[in-house]
């Protein structure tokens, strides 16, 4: 509970204080403009999330891959955060509000698989070190953890559901930024 459920709430009610809030002190402030080049910022910093994906998929070889997805979560929530106060608790049009959607989905979606691998981790090694302390040989170790460690192995593949919700994401924030462009006259 105080390891996955607990820093799982704090940080999704973080990020819902500081959506709800800053958009109330922006508005409050009469500082609304200061949302549009947040969504900005919060882009860039997604985008810096992605050097961990490419750390993984070989398509960048340098990098510390401990380090790389530290700075996925923190670059990817803290962007995340900063896009939400961008598209505040207003509605304007279908297209961002789409995109902030899927953005939240998949951000909650990594969080979850974060916390649940985590703990589904935890758990075979705790019945490992249980089995072990019971004087049992490695192989009869391996033999009654398979089914726990076989179902650590599935949930690792919760990337294929957390990747298909990004590209939605993508496809959407895309077609928001191109709107914007053609919107305001820079294209």
């Amino acid at each position: 509970m105080r390891e996955q459920v607990l820093p799982f709430s704090l940080l999704t009610g973080v990020l819902a204080v500081i959506t709800l809030a800053g958009d109330y002190v922006l508005h409050r402030l009469n500082l609304v403009w200061v949302g549009r080049y947040l969504g900005i910022l919060g882009t860039l910093l997604i985008i810096v999330s992605f050097a961990y994906s490419m750390r993984k998929r070989k398509y960048m070889l340098s990098g510390n891959p401990g380090y790389l997805l530290k700075l996925h979560e923190f670059s990817a929530w803290l962007g995340s955060a900063m896009i939400l106060l961008h598209a505040g608790i207003h509605f304007n049009a279908i297209l961002p509000w789409l995109a902030t959607v899927a953005m939240s989905i998949n951000v909650v979606s990594g969080m979850i698989g974060k916390f649940l691998l985590l703990r589904a981790r935890r758990h075979v090694q705790g019945e490992r070190q249980q089995f072990q302390l019971r004087g049992m040989s490695k192989p009869e170790v391996e033999q009654a953890v398979f089914w726990d460690a076989l179902t650590v192995g599935a949930m690792a593949q919760w990337r294929k559901v957390h990747i298909p919700i990004f590209i939605v994401f993508l496809v959407l924030s895309l077609a928001h930024i191109m709107s914007i462009f053609l919107f305001w006259g820079w294209v």
